[in-house]
């Protein structure tokens, strides 16, 4: 019995080790199936994730080697090699969109999630006028084959027409489905969304290795005339007679028409690719709200000084493009204009963004860092093609500290090099930190919205702080006022309840309303100035202007191989920091 209770006794003691063995298993069991659990439910999307990443890759990869293939020229692979391949993943993606679209048809009764940042409705409708202009350079591609279809092959004809119904098919997709956040099919659609965003891909790089082929052949051109070696210009015109009188105006007409189907593919990929992160997300409502435009009064300065720079940006192109194909000294002087207009063109747009930085520093307002796929697609976007303009500047400086001769233009390129440096660096700190800012009250400017005086009205129970007063009365909403103030003596704090509005110092509001209107109008003609000014970038080296070829510099540090292939891979990533800054842009002039 003695031996028996005092077991009992050890047992019943709660540091028995037999009774903590037992909890400890126990726990351990609690906490193994929760992490099987956890394991089981994240490990489905994360492989269809990575599945579905690796194959629109692999896509991806495939393409460029055939893109490689035909920029050699040899007798193996050709265009049409690469054409047929990438028609064929046009179908596919056509399949899709269809098959997305009957299903989302049939689930009429089914509220669908949205996500209201992924796009708007002013980048949709800049993204259909891009469209239109594919679609225009698509006819012009069935023109070219219809005047040489005896002696070119059929896919060049099959081509474009594939490529018109799908440019049609992905445009009403963007329009209505876009926002769409999938949650069911979820592994199928990762594929289909991840193979929409690969042949857009595609389908910009092909553009691009056109595009940058053509201009290479006229700069080959041009320095053959001016007797600098011999080298191979590669002619792409069919082995026979075109059976229209258009062909070579169709044929001109097209080199105009890429730039703008290379920003139409590159932009519809990066909204594709926040589709394809959103799939299987669950969206918190809390921020998942739309934001609403600003007022846009005061805007005169902004506007007058972006229409100057790009009225001077028109004149520049077409005194560059008219010169530069004249004499040696006739095109010195074009390139030392164009790198003076870039000089003072960079200066005004540091100076810009950087007063927009100082004041956001003066406001002093919390950064918001909820979940956003699309604001951290736009930061990745901003700084990865920046890559492109940075690497050219250092090569240009390497180049002009290294170089022995000493043209007009040595200088003012050094300067010109640098400030691209400075000026991208400055300006996607204040995109960045604009998209960035939280959303300020805005009861002072929309009549629809309820009066400041409002903030401690007993109608709300979430009253937020107003220009850093708090309301006190509202901090437990289960305690009444009464009992606020019955605390008021133990916690030494002096806040007394608002019994009327009336009690609120209305010199407060008046105080801030306007220096806060004024910062708003100063920010929103600084966003439209830069906007202008990264369209009227975008415009010189879209049409031609591109002094980096003609300048001689970098062509005689790195070689003429090299300097090209440089310039091949930083040129379109250039094109499209400049779009997409003026896209960003906008929407910081409506959120400010």
């Amino acid at each position: 019995m003695v031996e028996h209770s005092g077991l009992d006794i050890m047992c019943l003691n709660k540091y028995c080790h037999s009774s903590s063995s037992s909890s400890s298993s126990e726990q351990e069991k609690k906490i193994f199936t929760k992490l099987k659990l956890n394991l089981s439910g994240d490990y489905p999307r994360k492989n269809a994730e990575i599945l579905s990443g690796q194959y629109g890759t692999n896509v991806l990869l495939i393409g460029a080697a055939l893109m490689l293939a035909v920029a050699n020229h040899g007798p193996s692979v050709k265009e049409e090699h690469l054409l047929s391949f990438i028609t064929c993943l046009m179908i596919l993606q056509l399949i899709w969109m269809m098959w997305y679209i009957l299903v989302r048809d049939r689930q009429k009764n089914t509220q669908t999630e949205k996500d209201v940042h992924a796009t708007t409705c002013w980048i949709r409708g800049g993204l259909t006028l891009l469209a239109l202009l594919s679609l225009i350079m698509d006819a012009f591609r069935i023109g070219y084959y219809v005047g040489y279809h005896s002696c070119v092959s059929a896919v060049l004809g099959v081509y474009p027409v594939i490529h018109a119904t799908h440019t049609i098919a992905q445009v009403h997709f963007l329009w209505f489905h876009i926002k769409d956040v999938i949650k069911s099919f979820e592994t199928f659609e990762r594929f289909g969304v991840i193979h929409a965003v690969f042949t857009n891909l595609l389908l910009w790089g092909n553009g691009v290795m056109s595009e940058a082929e053509h201009f290479l052949n006229n700069h080959m051109k041009r320095l053959s005339a001016m007797g600098k070696g011999n080298l191979t210009i590669v002619l792409s015109e069919p082995h026979c007679n075109c059976t229209t009188s258009t062909c070579s105006m169709f044929s001109s007409s097209l080199y105009y028409l890429y730039p703008f189907n290379i920003e139409y593919h590159i932009f519809v990929s990066a909204m594709l690719f926040v589709m394809w992160k959103n799939i299987g997300r669950t969206i918190d409502l809390s921020t998942n709200q739309k934001r609403m435009a600003t007022k846009t009064q005061g805007l005169n300065l902004g506007p007058i000084l972006g229409l100057v720079a790009l009225a001077s940006t028109i004149g520049v192109l077409v005194v560059y493009i008219t010169h530069v194909e004249q004499s040696f000294h006739t095109r010195q002087s074009a390139v030392s204009m164009f790198y003076i207009y870039g000089i003072v063109m960079l200066i005004s747009m540091c100076s810009a963004a950087a007063s927009g930085l100082l004041i956001y520093r003066a406001q002093h307002m919390p950064l918001d860092t909820s979940k956003n796929p699309s604001r951290q697609l736009d930061t990745e976007l901003l700084f990865g093609s920046s890559i492109g303009s940075w690497l050219v500047s250092w090569c240009s400086i390497v180049a002009v500290l290294g170089t022995e001769s000493s043209p007009p233009y040595r200088w003012t390129n050094l300067i010109f090099s640098m400030l691209v440096v400075l000026e991208k660096y400055v300006q996607n700190l204040f995109i960045i930190e604009s998209l960035y800012r939280r959303e300020e009250d805005r009861e002072r400017e929309d009549p629809e919205l309820p009066a400041a005086p409002e903030i401690f009205s007993v109608t709300s129970s979430l009253a937020p702080p107003y220009n850093g007063i708090i309301n006190r009365a509202y901090v437990t909403p289960d305690r009444g006022c009464v009992t606020l103030e019955s605390e008021q003596e133990e916690n030494g704090q002096v806040y007394k309840c608002p019994r009327k509005p009336s009690e609120v110092p209305l010199t407060v509001g008046t105080k801030v309303v306007e220096p806060t209107k004024l910062k708003r109008k100063i920010l929103k003609n600084i966003a439209v100035f830069l906007t202008m000014c990264n369209i009227s970038l975008w415009i010189l080296p879209a049409f031609g202007c591109r002094p980096q070829y003609d300048n001689g510099l970098e062509e005689e540090t790195f070689g003429f191989s090299i300097w090209t292939t440089v310039l091949n891979f930083a040129i379109p990533l250039n094109l499209f920091y400049r779009m997409h800054s003026v896209a960003s842009l906008f929407e910081v002039f409506r959120r400010v």
